[in-house]
């Protein structure tokens, strides 16, 4: 089992969310969030004062997935979230030690989906 974590732009939801139920990945929690990478900020002017906003605004999905759908679901997410321009995102897979459905006491892969 791993848990991915994508980080994408705010624009590219909906794209990401049709590649994943392509995929047949349909189990997802997304987040609104703030962060910076590589593509930094800008600076904008508020009252003739000079801001520089380097926090900008991004999207993140958390998706529980057993192995075999690893591949599958980050090639949706970066089939759905690429430009080919900075900023586009990041992807993490971290090991999930255990998943409990809370409704049925399932654990394990069967928990997952």
């Amino acid at each position: 089992m791993k848990l991915i974590i994508a980080i994408v732009k705010p624009e590219k939801l909906t794209d990401v969310k049709q590649a994943l139920v392509k995929a047949n990945v349909g189990k997802m929690t997304v987040s609104n969030v703030i962060g910076c990478g590589a593509q930094g900020g800008y600076t904008e002017s508020y009252r003739g004062a000079s801001t520089e906003v380097n926090l900008l605004d991004k999207v993140r999905f958390e998706i529980a997935v057993n192995d075999e759908f690893v591949k599958p679901t980050v090639e949706a997410i970066i089939k759905g979230a690429r430009t080919g321009k900075i900023g586009d995102g990041k992807i993490f897979v971290v090991p999930l030690e255990e998943c409990i459905q809370v409704r049925t006491g399932e654990t394990g892969p069967k928990a997952v989906g």
